[in-house]
């Protein structure tokens, strides 16, 4: 049975300009203030990696310095890995097949930077799974070492205290995460610069901060319904589903 679904307020084209003219004015600051994080995040200072992190790819053992491709700049997608299916996590496989593979690298790698993903399964996991999905892009294990762990993407209070979104544990509680929560593999990338060898962390982001890189967002962003997730502001009746994770 198809149930009717609710729909904006219909208007004269007059009334839908001045609406839209409203929104534009919204739009446009919205835009000036991206643009302002943007510069601001060009002049965030850096931290030296000093730890000597020991990754696994198909030509054997490597280091972060390697992944850089001989390129200044290393884009890396914490790729979640979930214990309970032993693959890839759903919504990064959904991230990879529609916004990281293909032509988008060449498009970086013009800018002198390079992508990789890493996670913490053993490698000849990541590479079945990355085989199967008929992927292209490097995608590396860190199984083994400290990386994930060192950079909260992935929460072991057996390893690090737990952190997320630059967020301690009592923090996070308070926000209405439970114990049973703060466990296993979040939403991360990070950003790294290289001077020589030597290696610079200049950004990570997590959660809802890797919106704009998951492409189809930002289509649903402009259509009436939106992402129909439910925890955004619409309208009653607008079409809702609960959030994956």
């Amino acid at each position: 049975m198809n149930l009717r679904r609710s729909l904006p307020k219909i208007v004269s084209r007059e009334e839908w300009l001045d609406a839209r003219k409203a929104l534009l004015v919204k739009e446009k600051d919205a835009t000036r203030l991206r643009d302002a994080v943007n510069a601001e995040r060009r002049r965030l200072p850096m931290v030296k990696i000093s730890k000597d992190y020991v990754f696994a790819g198909p030509n054997g053992a490597l280091r972060l310095v390697d992944m850089f491709e001989g390129r200044s700049q290393l884009y890396i997608h914490h790729f979640m890995w979930v214990d309970g299916t032993d693959s890839g996590c759903p919504g990064c496989t959904q991230a990879a097949d529609l916004s990281f593979n293909g032509i988008h690298l060449a498009h970086l790698q013009e800018r002198d930077i390079t992508f990789a993903c890493i996670s913490r399964a053993p490698f000849q996991k990541v590479e079945a799974y990355r085989q199967h999905r008929g992927w292209s892009f490097p995608w590396y294990s860190s199984f083994g070492n400290d990386f994930n762990y060192d950079f909260h993407v992935t929460l072991d209070e057996s390893r690090v205290p737990i952190e997320y979104n630059y967020r301690n544990k009592q923090e996070l509680k308070a926000m209405g995460f439970t114990d049973e929560m703060l466990t296993g593999d979040w939403p991360a990338n990070s950003v790294f610069l290289r001077d020589g060898d030597q290696i610079y962390h200049a950004y990570s982001a997590f959660a809802r901060g890797l919106d704009q890189l998951f492409t189809p967002f930002n289509f649903l962003d402009l259509t009436p319904y939106g992402r129909q997730q439910d925890w955004e502001d619409s309208p009653d009746g607008w079409p809702q589903q609960p959030t994956y994770g």
